[in-house]
């Protein structure tokens, strides 16, 4: 498991990169007075609405919403995850991520990782060099003709050839003998001779999200072909018996096949806007699709489709469809997929189920009918709900009331595996309309808690009410944060009972411990938690006012009246008390000084 890059780190990191650098390399940037402006890189449209503020060191779409720090622009952008964003940056910036010890890689371990990701890169160098130049290359160049690739998409894919025999060790050297073997690329006998793991296959490059290779496929050109005697008898197969059709890398310390995805590096490159992604079975479907320009096809590599896959391809699109064979293999296999799917679906998210004839593959199907009418197929496909409760009731009539006990207690465990709440909701109603029975009735025998729903605000079309005051010193906070240094003890304001009052302490002191953090900073202490969401909606606020000084004025005003506002509700709370005869000597010694001073205040008292 990944471990953690310090806060410290963090900080510095995000105070050193130009958000306004980092954005512009990738979406070109116009300057527009003190921010810069684009077209959004996140939706449609002919009028800029992204801007870029160099102040805040923030990014944010008046169109769509989106907005972010310079982390979670190459997050959303070029789909990274935290730390390979961090590492991006840090590279941009010339400096190595330090990892918490004991939890990451040490820098001697993280240098021999770097080592092994060069070592298959020359692999897959060594091999794609072999298919332009191998004497007997050209059985698999035929091969691939014969499927329909062009070299286009052969080279965008990378695809190589692994020749007959023990190569890649004489090819790059002895002294990798152990790497080769720690990468899967050689394996070790027990006499301690090594041989290639692939030999006579078409190879197909497994990359991860940054685009390196971590791992390999391998096809078996002619799987009846009596030239894989020497591997067979080299892997301890008899003579003619071919290997497995498909052969893919073991687990490394690169690759986990339970988190990576043939082809999805590359429908990112080929597409800046995912609409869809389409889940399928096979290297040859993924590639055979991209030969009919349908880029956003990708693959499982020897492995059901995970939960972590599905999360995956959810950061990336909100439109998943699973395609499989409609055979009874295929339709197992699309069961395990929904198992896995259904923790992690709800929201806008959605999961489909895409069925081809029987005997048919994604590979043949669209060569035989072509883009448009696969596509068609597509956008036909079921939805998760539909997929789910066909395959529940299958035998069970909707007027058989036996049966409806059955198909509940069938639809529990997954029901329950659901975290989406709303969607959850929208299944069990369905579940009910087919059992004849209402909604509470049905949650109580699967077990779940039915919440109650809260009434939506009714408009009265009166004027927005102003933000209340902490909301107020927390916009001018984020975007002047030198402000804080203003504030004499932050921690007095924690007795103040209002909401967001805890969140504004923490910021105050946060910046007074490490004044030199800039918005973007502030706003990384707090990703990943509600209020960390919060507070980058109220970092898309703009002043009316852009002079440091006006606005130091605004913010120690919001906090002055803060203060006020408490000493008045604790005077009048004290005075209750006082009525009782139930003051303590301290609270009458409290409440004599908020007396002398609120009559200093108002002499009038009014």
């Amino acid at each position: 498991m990944a471990g953690r890059i310090p806060q410290s780190f963090i900080d510095e990191l995000v105070n050193r990169i130009d958000i306004v650098e980092v954005i512009d390399a990738r979406v070109p940037l116009k300057k527009a007075g003190r921010e810069f402006q684009a077209c959004c890189p996140f939706h449609n449209e002919k009028t800029p609405s992204f801007t870029v503020s160099p102040t805040k060191q923030f990014y944010h779409c008046f169109g769509c919403g989106a907005h972010g720090t310079a982390i979670g622009f190459l997050m959303e952008f070029d789909h990274l995850e935290f730390p390979e964003a961090v590492e991006e940056l840090a590279k941009m910036a010339g400096v190595e991520v330090p990892y918490e010890q004991g939890q990451r890689a040490t820098p001697q371990q993280r240098e021999q990782k770097t080592n092994l990701y060069d070592l298959m890169a020359n692999c897959d160098k060594y091999y794609r060099q072999q298919l332009r130049q191998h004497a007997k290359a050209s059985v698999a160049v035929d091969y691939l003709k014969g499927r329909g690739l062009s070299g286009e998409v052969a080279a965008r894919y990378g695809l190589g050839y692994a020749p007959p025999g023990n190569n890649l060790l004489h090819a790059l050297g002895n002294q990798f003998s152990q790497q080769l073997v720690t990468t899967g690329m050689l394996i070790r006998k027990d006499n301690g001779e090594t041989y290639d793991r692939f030999r006579e296959r078409i190879m197909f490059p497994i990359r991860d999200s940054r685009g390196r290779v971590i791992a390999f496929g391998g096809r078996v050109i002619n799987p009846d072909d009596d030239a894989q005697g020497g591997a067979n008898a080299a892997e301890g197969r008899k003579p003619g018996a071919a290997g497995p059709k498909y052969l893919n890398s073991p687990e490394t310390p690169l690759f986990h096949k339970g988190r990576e995805l043939y082809g999805l590096y590359e429908a990112r490159q080929a597409l800046r806007q995912i609409s869809r992604l389409l889940v399928v079975e096979g290297y040859m479907d993924v590639i055979a699709l991209a030969q009919q320009d349908i880029n956003y096809a990708v693959a499982a590599l020897g492995t059901a489709c995970t939960a972590e896959h599905v999360q995956k391809l959810f950061r990336l699109t909100d439109d998943v469809v699973f395609c499989f064979d409609g055979d009874r293999a295929g339709r197992e296999a699309a069961w395990r997929a929904l198992e896995n799917a259904l923790p992690v679906v709800g929201g806008t998210n959605q999961v489909r189920f895409m069925f081809l004839p029987e005997g048919e593959d994604p590979d043949t199907q669209v060569q035989k009918i072509g883009k448009e009418a696969f596509e068609a197929l597509i956008q036909q496909a079921q939805s998760l709900s539909t997929y789910f409760f066909s395959r529940l009731r299958e035998g069970i009539s909707r007027h058989d009331l036996e049966g409806h006990r059955t198909l509940i207690e069938k639809a529990r465990p997954y029901l329950q595996a659901l975290n989406d709440e709303a969607y959850r909701s929208l299944l069990v109603r369905e579940l009910a309309s087919y059992t004849h029975q209402n909604e509470a009735t049905v949650q109580d025998q699967l077990g779940l808690v039915a919440k109650t729903r809260q009434a939506r605000p009714v408009s009265t079309g009166l004027k927005k009410e102003p933000p209340s005051l902490v909301r107020t010193a927390l916009r001018y906070l984020l975007f002047h944060p030198e402000v804080a240094q203003q504030v004499d003890n932050p921690r007095s304001l924690a007795q103040i009972e209002q909401p967001g009052i805890g969140l504004l302490v923490d910021l105050l002191e946060t910046l007074q411990s490490a004044p030199t953090l800039n918005t973007a900073a502030l706003l990384e202490r707090w990703r990943n938690t509600e209020e960390g969401k919060h507070l980058e909606k109220l970092a898309t606020w703009q002043p009316s006012l852009n002079d440091p000084e006006s606005l130091q004025q605004e913010f120690l005003g919001a906090i002055a009246r803060l203060e006020e506002q408490h000493r008045s509700s604790r005077t009048d709370a004290l005075l209750a008390k006082a009525n009782q005869g139930q003051l303590s000597a301290e609270e009458k010694a409290e409440l004599k000084t908020l007396l002398q001073r609120r009559q200093a205040v108002d002499p009038n008292g009014n």
